[in-house]
């Protein structure tokens, strides 16, 4: 998470770490014998950004039937009451409603429950509604830093740390201004949020209850935010520190003052391992999943340019293998802060939703955009804690998930046609998803491994025909065909 550009600018002079194309090379990946497992097989998450616990309690029917097996919250830990407890998602100067998201990315104590998205009681409610559906919680946990304001830290939680002197590492109010350097990026304050003694053991023990606690309602998973923030054994370790050993701890490789992470097996954990150089992703990958943030960004070049062939999208862009990362078209941080993707048309994000859920690799995550939002209002209603748009659960976003399920453990086989402007990203020759990623209608004539017969899609009833190979059909301009 990186909080508003605005904020920055306000505050430190470090600008948003905004992905430059010389990342974005293919390094060799680690081999899989060599790599931690994974919780998950074809996961779906939905990122419901920003809904209150109630919310989406009351949209987990909907949840479900859109095939997501996941759903991740937004931070459940008390935070800093912000502008008078405005629930505005970003307000602007004589709004008549104020705040702002990410005051729940600033953290008072490691508690359940604030009053932008609910309380304990309701989040216990949504775990219980999770459960009767089939869904499994994710919660995004940021245990890195508190709020700007440290005076609103919770007395008791400087406290249980040995006083509010040990809460921060040495240099923690610092704000980094090299964020390659990994002693400034693992130490200092990152985007001017005061870093905290993640290696202090009384603060594990203290954080740990916190997650626990979650998991004793229900959670099964955890996205960490500014996961490459805090330091690996390979990194600088701070002064007031032995050695580096919070990832061991908050995996449940080892235990802190006797307490150890609960039923570490049945979690599903990954980082947000912004991709820069100098990171030690091989390292992170050791504990938790990644996020491919490169190939969301390139997955958006294309999208953007209307033509598969406008970026490499075949490469995964990252070290780690793909079975190893969350992807996505955009992120919430990608929507909100530079805005780097919200004025992408939803229906052409939709198209690249198609395209990356249909791909045989990767735990896709879908991010839910305020309801009511237009690219030429990115806030929509502008209000924390009401359901997103219906996105969602678009037909076509549905019946791409639904693939996915049923096209596991099938190989996949990219094609493109009309100088690519239509792909077709084929499993086995169980079935196939057609999508046209430009502004025009396509007549298309191109190799599939599909047998031959008739297709028909589910959401357009559009037909079409395999002979010999060859797959020839009509397909309406930014759209997308489930055949099987």
């Amino acid at each position: 998470m990186k909080i508003s550009t605005l904020l920055l600018a306000a505050v430190v002079a470090a600008p948003v770490v905004v992905a430059s194309p010389a990342r974005y090379h293919t390094p060799k990946a680690l081999p899989v014998e060599k790599q931690a497992p994974r919780s998950t097989d074809d996961d779906i998450i939905l990122h419901a950004w920003s809904w209150a616990f109630d919310t989406i309690a009351a949209n987990m029917g909907d949840i479900a039937k859109a095939g997501y097996t996941y759903v991740q919250t937004s931070p459940a830990n008390q935070c800093y009451v912000g502008e008078g407890g405005g629930m505005a998602l970003f307000s602007e100067p004589g709004d008549s409603v104020t705040g702002k998201w990410y005051y729940y990315y600033q953290p008072t104590d490691w508690k359940i429950g604030n009053y932008m998205l609910g309380s304990r009681d309701q989040f216990k409610a949504m775990c219980d509604s999770a459960m009767k559906y089939g869904v499994k919680v994710l919660v995004d946990v940021l245990p890195n830093h508190t709020a700007f304001d440290t005076t609103a830290v919770a007395p008791a939680f400087n406290q249980a740390v040995g006083g509010h002197d040990k809460l921060y590492h040495s240099n923690g109010l610092e704000p980094v201004r090299d964020y390659n350097d990994r002693l400034q990026c693992t130490l200092w304050a990152s985007g001017g949020l005061p870093d905290v003694n993640t290696e202090n053991p009384d603060f594990q023990y203290y954080y740990l209850q916190y997650v626990n606690d979650l998991i004793n309602l229900g959670a099964r998973g955890f996205r960490y935010d500014t996961a490459k923030h805090i330091g690996l054994d390979t990194d600088p370790v701070d002064a007031t520190a032995e050695r580096n050993n919070f990832w061991d701890v908050a995996t449940g490789v080892e235990p802190v003052k006797g307490l150890s992470l609960l039923m570490p097996d049945q979690l599903y954990i990954y980082g947000e391992v912004l991709q820069d150089r100098n990171v030690p992703e091989e390292g992170y990958a050791k504990y938790m999943d990644l996020t491919a943030s490169a190939y969301g960004h390139v997955l958006r070049e294309a999208l953007e340019a209307g033509n598969y062939n406008a970026a490499d999208l075949k490469s995964w862009h990252h070290t780690q293998n793909p079975d190893r990362l969350v992807t996505w078209v955009e992120s919430h941080d990608t929507y909100c802060n530079a805005h780097e993707s919200a004025g992408i048309p939803d229906d052409v994000i939709r198209q690249g939703w198609v395209f990356l859920v249909a791909r045989d690799g990767g735990t896709p995550l879908f991010f839910s955009r305020p309801a009511g939002s237009t690219r030429e209002n990115y806030w929509g209603n502008n209000r924390v804690g009401a359901r997103g748009n219906d996105e969602f659960k678009h037909p076509e976003v549905v019946a791409a998930n639904h693939f996915r399920a049923a096209m596991a453990g099938e190989k996949e086989q990219v094609t493109t046609a009309n100088e690519g402007a239509v792909v077709e990203v084929a499993r086995g020759t169980k079935g196939a998803a057609l999508i046209n990623l430009s502004g025009k209608t396509q007549k298309v004539k191109m190799e599939t491994p599909l047998p031959d017969g008739e297709y028909t899609d589910g959401v357009h009833s559009t037909t079409f025909k395999v002979k010999k190979g060859i797959l020839t059909g009509t397909l309406a301009p930014i759209a997308s065909y489930i055949l099987m």
